[in-house]
């Protein structure tokens, strides 16, 4: 009677968990537009440092409330989101129940949903705009209105530029014979980028509006 051994079986080609290369670009990139942001902060509180009591007076002008709802759309806008990405790691583009059964909606109707969020905030911030003007706060009235305008008006363009993305996505998804990990990692990569300018609005609100 003989006996076998058999030793442990191995894979003949040995597989490493390298991470996603379009999502260590997407961080890395964003690393940047946070350099960037920093530095419209480090204007905002230079010029306030220099120029209190016309911070006080320019900054009684503004909407509170307004501006709050507005900032609690945008950062809903976010949920919705990441709904969309959980949806589209699930590979599934699309709805598969009725409109209103949003546990079975799927990537591209949380996606249409974030972006009707974000375009009511930009429409939010231009309707705000259009308040301050006629309040005589515009980009060149004095310190406070250039330091306004260049903060916000830079993080509106960031925020016209998410929606764009999320158009490309969702008719991507649409277009998509098959849903597989690559529209997937499109999808997940524009989510960091709305995360992050939702974190950055944040920032701007409790600066500019609360810290008064």
């Amino acid at each position: 009677m003989t006996t076998a051994t058999h030793a442990p079986s191995t894979p003949a080609h040995p597989t490493l968990n390298r991470p996603n290369m379009v999502s260590v670009g997407t961080v890395v990139w964003l690393s940047s537009e946070l350099m960037f942001f920093a530095g419209l902060f480090a204007m905002y509180f230079t010029l306030r440092s220099t120029s209190s009591g016309l911070w006080s007076e320019e900054s009684a002008k503004l909407a509170f409330p307004f501006a709050l709802v507005n900032t609690i759309i945008l950062v809903s806008s976010s949920f919705s989101c990441q709904m969309g990405v959980f949806a589209a790691e699930r590979l599934q583009p699309r709805r598969t129940g009725g409109l209103l059964t949003f546990s079975r909606w799927g990537m591209n109707e949380w996606f249409l949903l974030t972006f009707v969020l974000g375009a009511i905030f930009v429409a939010g911030q231009s309707t705000e705009y259009a308040m301050l003007t006629s309040e005589h706060v515009t980009l060149n009235s004095n310190a406070y209105g250039s330091a306004f305008y260049m903060t916000t008006g830079f993080h509106g363009l960031h925020v016209i530029g998410g929606l764009i993305a999320f158009l490309l996505i969702i008719g991507r998804g649409y277009a998509a014979k098959k849903f597989g990990h690559f529209e997937a990692t499109s999808a997940i990569v524009t989510s960091y980028y709305w995360h992050f300018v939702d974190v950055v609005w944040i920032g701007l609100f409790l600066v500019i509006y609360v810290l008064k």
